[in-house]
């Protein structure tokens, strides 16, 4: 699969933005037909940083979201200050 495609865009609420400072985790709505090892392989290509796990969950209105763990710390917030989150 494209890493351009599999990975659609950021998700941010009031939850995730608390994810990234207490967990290290990012949350991104993803492709319906992705799975894990997609999800992982993908957001190691674009952004290249290490990813410790990939949690998927598909919410009321049918998105898939993928909650991606990474293993340095820190990064999460770095990587959410180039995405233009905070």
């Amino acid at each position: 699969m494209d890493p351009y495609s599999v990975i659609v865009r950021p998700h941010v609420t009031e939850k995730t933005m608390n994810l990234i400072d207490r967990n290290n985790e990012l949350t991104f709505v993803v492709l319906r037909e992705s799975n894990k090892a997609a999800i992982k392989n993908s957001f190691e290509y674009l952004f290249d940083e290490k990813v410790k796990r990939v949690n998927t969950h598909i919410n009321s209105k049918g998105l898939k979201l993928a909650y991606i763990s990474l293993k340095g710390k820190g990064t999460a917030e770095d990587i959410a200050v180039k995405m233009g989150v905070f």
